[in-house]
C-alpha cells in the first residue's frame, strides 16, 4: 500500500467510501444455485453485509456479472466481451463498469482471462492472470495506463492466492482461516479475502466475482 508522510494513500477505483486506513477481513459465502441463483455474499467480522454478487443464475444471462452494495444497489456491472473478432480469440476478456453522475457506465477495469492449456502452447499454469485499470486522468479518452495493472497469482480454485500491484505489493490474498479450514476440506462454500488498507475492495471482490465465474462456480450457470 501507498504511504505519504506516515498516512495511507487511498486508492479509489469504484469510490473512496471503499477504501479503508487500516486492513480488513471479509468472508465470502457462495449461495446455492438451486435456492438463490447462485452467486455470492460478501460480510465483514460483525457479519454485516458488504457486498452481493449476482451472476447468470439470477440476471439470465451469460458472461455478466453485477456486483451490488449490502443495500443491494449496483456498483459495478461486469461484462465479458462478446462479438466476432472475441470469438476468435484464444484469451478472453472482461470489463468492468460503473456509473458516472449522469448514469452512463464508466470503464472501471479490463481483466484477461487466463490461456486455456489445452488451446495454446503459450499458456502455462505460472502465468498470471493481468488486470488493467482505467487512468483518472485519460478517463476522457477511454485509455488504459500500461502502468496501471494488477496481477492475480496463485490457485483461486484452491483458495491460495493473492492480487498485487505493478510494484508486486499485496493488496489483497484470498484464503481459509484456520477455524474453518477442516469445513473446507468437503466445501469451497466458504472463503475469506483480506484487503490491505487503502485499496478499493469493490474493485478488488469485482475482480473475485470475476475469478469465480471464469473457474465455474457460483456465478456461472
Amino acid at each position: 500500500m501507498a504511504l505519504d508522510n506516515g498516512k495511507v494513500l487511498l486508492m479509489p477505483l469504484i469510490s473512496k467510501m471503499y477504501c479503508s486506513s487500516s486492513e480488513e477481513l471479509f468472508v465470502v459465502r457462495r449461495r446455492p444455485t438451486v435456492v438463490s441463483g447462485g452467486g455470492f455474499v460478501v460480510t465483514d467480522c460483525s457479519q454485516k453485509v458488504i457486498f452481493k454478487v449476482d451472476g447468470c443464475g439470477v440476471l439470465g444471462t451469460k458472461g455478466e456479472l453485477v456486483l451490488r452494495d449490502g443495500n443491494g444497489d449496483a456498483l459495478l456491472i461486469i461484462r465479458r466481451k462478446g462479438g466476432f473478432i472475441e470469438a476468435l480469440s484464444i484469451q478472453k476478456k472482461w470489463r468492468g463498469y460503473t456509473f458516472d453522475f449522469e448514469g452512463f457506465e464508466k470503464l472501471v477495469f479490463t481483466l484477461k482471462e487466463p490461456i486455456p492449456i489445452s488451446n495454446s502452447c503459450l499458456a502455462t499454469n505460472n502465468n498470471p492472470i493481468r488486470i488493467s485499470t482505467e487512468s483518472p486522468s485519460t478517463s476522457s479518452n477511454n485509455n488504459i495506463h500500461d502502468s496501471n495493472y494488477f496481477k492475480i497469482k496463485g490457485k483461486f480454485p484452491e483458495r491460495e492466492c493473492t492480487i498485487v500491484d505493478s510494484r508486486s505489493n499485496i493488496v489483497a490474498q484470498v484464503g481459509v482461516k484456520e477455524e474453518v479450514s477442516e469445513l473446507m476440506k468437503t466445501s469451497k462454500d466458504l472463503y475469506h479475502v483480506v484487503v490491505k488498507q487503502g485499496i478499493d475492495k469493490a474493485f478488488i471482490f469485482g475482480i473475485i466475482a470475476v475469478l469465480d465465474y471464469i473457474y465455474g462456480e457460483s456465478t456461472r450457470c
